[in-house]
């Protein structure tokens, strides 16, 4: 987090009104068809990979695999179409709209979102039984929130004998899930358009992860037959020594006696013995694409991960000595809650004159502020907030929902997406499930408990906040990266930024139709249940969270203390090492580390324990013109990875039959 002192601007500072990029040809026609086109041929590849073969999970990185693979087809294709026919060959903007387009659209089809939603609304029907009650509790979802003919939900999890969709019972929820998800995607896209100026020219925040598509298509509109970033040796050390560290996997995988890289290595083997054994699990994970992009985190920030993963530890070890062997201790995503509240409350005290200027022009048109070359004028966008977020909570409250948990969840939820965006903007690591997943939606029932959720003597509140799991669970609000990320590339590339938005609003539209589309044919082809969507991602979080409705009639639940205390902590902690960045300038540890660490820490530590003995040892050596020459190289190490492992083995794996699959890929 950037101090205080250095991003606090008041209004009279406002720069002059700056120039829009010209209106230029960024959003074409042809643009806009062929992202079209290719969001439904990747989300077929994505159906295929990871429902019908279940080989890997393609869009669970960032950037998204298919959304890369296509980025890499077109630096290679493009130039020699620009050879035979400048006409036929695309401008460099164009190409990059394609990839934000495709990076959006492509997710939508991924595990922790389409997926993840279309296996939750049938199952409180599909698997009722006598014992289980769930029968007592369909009557809360209404007939246009899920289908209710027992024919189209049987023939989804069994396959229906033709293999054809039964598209009528789907029709009315389809289409009023697809206004909740547009209404949410709005809100948090006019959210990010009040803090844009304030991130990206005022803080003038790095947004690290650009780098790889802004070097990958610099050129590809050029004269060159070969993009520069494919003329620097220096990236392609870096790309093969992802292929080695893939190759010699793959071989280790079909034969066992053959060494390999790995993964990862288990320090927590190390530990067999009381107290030390509460130190498990701790991997030390050393993933290609991590580091690569890692190498573009501040030094500061990768230290900061490392240690306050290892503090946490300790507070776990502290704990047992003491007598407290509570298995989840010590409540890291609890905390991780928390903090994302603190850091949420953080960004809008820093960017308060900021905000204060675009509720000005929002409300009264103040010509001093100018927002000619915003995504949207301030005063759409504060209308798109606020009928955006309104427009959730009505939805919410006509499906059975009472309005203040509704605009409790929803609140939530869109404060973590907001520090999410943060984290994307300043950090830029390359991880979707950067954020405490789950909590949103459990730091609300075990803060009230289940007497305090039984409102206006019902379970429906409780049944349809059920429904809406996946958006807590699942990674749909973690897709306002790619929001915050497509503005920074319409800023630098000259892209009108409304041409931006218009494709940001136009891509999950189409990506949840179409993942929808390719989602039901293969269930309706194959069944749910054969394609083991009975657990994990399909069905299996749905019945656990219903059998939990069930309890919660049946078995009073309290607040968790313990829960609620850890939330408070990790607020405290958060609050405390901001206050000290505030006070002291050179305060070596990171809030957004603190952040990330309670998030998924144990991925990501070692990693950045690497990247900070890298960064700090090439610092040493050569400085900043060395870091800046080896640059390319560890994009390279990503795009290695994201080549080999989810482009090249990716297709090998999921067409390539049983055999081809022996090397699981995962990058989430």
């Amino acid at each position: 987090m950037t101090h205080v002192a250095d991003v606090a601007i008041a209004a009279e500072d406002i720069e002059t009104a700056p120039t829009p990029p010209p209106f230029g040809t960024a959003m074409t026609v042809r643009a806009l068809v062929l992202s079209v086109i290719l969001s439904v041929i990747l989300s077929y590849w994505i159906a295929q990979a990871e429902v019908i073969v279940r080989f890997c999970n393609l869009t669970e990185s960032v950037p998204t695999i298919p959304a890369v693979a296509v980025l890499m087809f077109l630096a290679v294709v493009n130039p020699l179409v620009r050879r035979l026919s400048r006409r036929w060959s695309l401008d460099r903007r164009e190409v990059l709209l394609i990839y934000v387009f495709l990076t959006v659209a492509a997710s939508m089809a991924g595990c922790g979102i389409m997926r993840f939603f279309v296996n939750l609304i049938p199952a409180l029907f599909y698997f009722a039984t006598p014992a289980n009650d769930f029968a007592q509790y369909q009557q809360y979802i209404p007939l246009w929130a899920a289908p209710h003919d027992a024919e189209a939900i049987r023939a989804f999890y069994e396959g229906s004998e033709t293999g054809a969709i039964m598209w009528r019972p789907w029709l009315a929820p389809l289409a009023m899930w697809g206004l909740l998800f547009t209404a949410l995607w709005i809100t948090m896209m006019c959210a990010i358009v009040a803090f844009r100026r304030q991130w990206s020219e005022k803080e003038k925040l790095t947004f690290p992860l650009l780098h790889l598509p802004l070097e990958v298509s610099k050129g590809v509109d050029g004269n060159a037959l070969v993009v520069g970033f494919f003329r620097n040796p220096v990236m392609w050390v870096g790309f093969g020594a992802a292929f080695v560290y893939n190759l010699t996997n793959i071989i280790n995988a079909y034969d066992p006696s053959f060494a390999c890289l790995g993964k990862y290595y288990d320090i927590g083997a190390l530990f067999t013995e009381r107290p030390l054994n509460a130190l498990r699990p701790m991997s030390l994970h050393y993933r290609p694409e991590m580091i690569g992009l890692g190498y573009l985190v501040s030094t500061e920030v990768a230290f900061s991960v490392w240690v306050l993963y290892l503090l946490l530890k300790v507070e776990r070890l502290v704990a047992f000595m003491l007598g407290h062997e509570n298995a989840n201790l010590p409540f890291a995503q609890e905390q991780g809650l928390g903090a994302y509240v603190a850091v949420a409350l953080l960004l809008f005290w820093v960017g308060r004159h900021h905000l204060a200027d675009v509720a000005r022009k929002a409300i009264s048109g103040d010509r001093t502020i100018h927002d000619a070359d915003e995504p949207m004028s301030y005063r759409l966008a504060a209308i798109g907030v606020i009928g955006g977020f309104a427009a959730c909570l009505l939805w919410c409250h006509a499906a059975g929902m009472a309005l203040w948990l509704a605009g409790l969840y929803f609140g939530l939820v869109i404060a973590v997406a907001l520090v999410y965006a943060r984290i994307r903007a300043e950090v830029g690591v390359p991880l979707i499930w950067m954020f405490p997943y789950y909590q949103t939606y459990k730091g609300i029932k075990y803060t009230f408990g289940s007497q305090r959720l039984y409102i206006g003597n019902s379970w429906s509140s409780l049944t349809i906040f059920s429904t809406l799991v996946f958006l807590s669970r699942g990674y749909f609000p973690a897709l306002i990266g790619y929001q915050i990320e497509g503005f920074e590339i319409a800023r630098r590339t000259d892209i009108r930024q409304r041409h931006m938005s218009t494709v940001l609003l136009i891509a999950v539209i189409v990506g949840f139709y179409i993942a929808v589309w390719t989602l039901l044919r293969s269930y309706y082809e194959f069944g749910a249940g054969g394609l083991r969507s009975l657990s994990g991602w399909g069905s299996g979080i749905a019945r656990q969270e219903y059998t939990a409705l069930v309890s919660y009639a049946t078995t009073p639940v309290g607040p968790d203390v313990q829960r609620m205390a850890s939330t408070a902590i990790g607020f405290l902690m958060a609050a405390g090492l901001m206050g000290a960045r505030m006070v002291f300038l050179r305060s070596p540890l990171h809030p957004l580390a603190f952040c990330m660490v309670t998030s998924y820490g144990e991925l990501i530590w070692g990693t950045f324990l690497i990247v900070w003995l890298v960064k700090s040892t090439v610092a040493k050596l050569g400085g900043m013109r060395l870091y800046r020459r080896l640059i390319p190289g560890f994009l390279g190490l990503a795009l290695g990875h994201f080549f080999t492992a989810g482009v090249l083995y990716g297709l090998i794996g999921t067409f390539g039959g049983e055999q081809a699959r022996r090397y699981g890929v995962w990058f989430g």
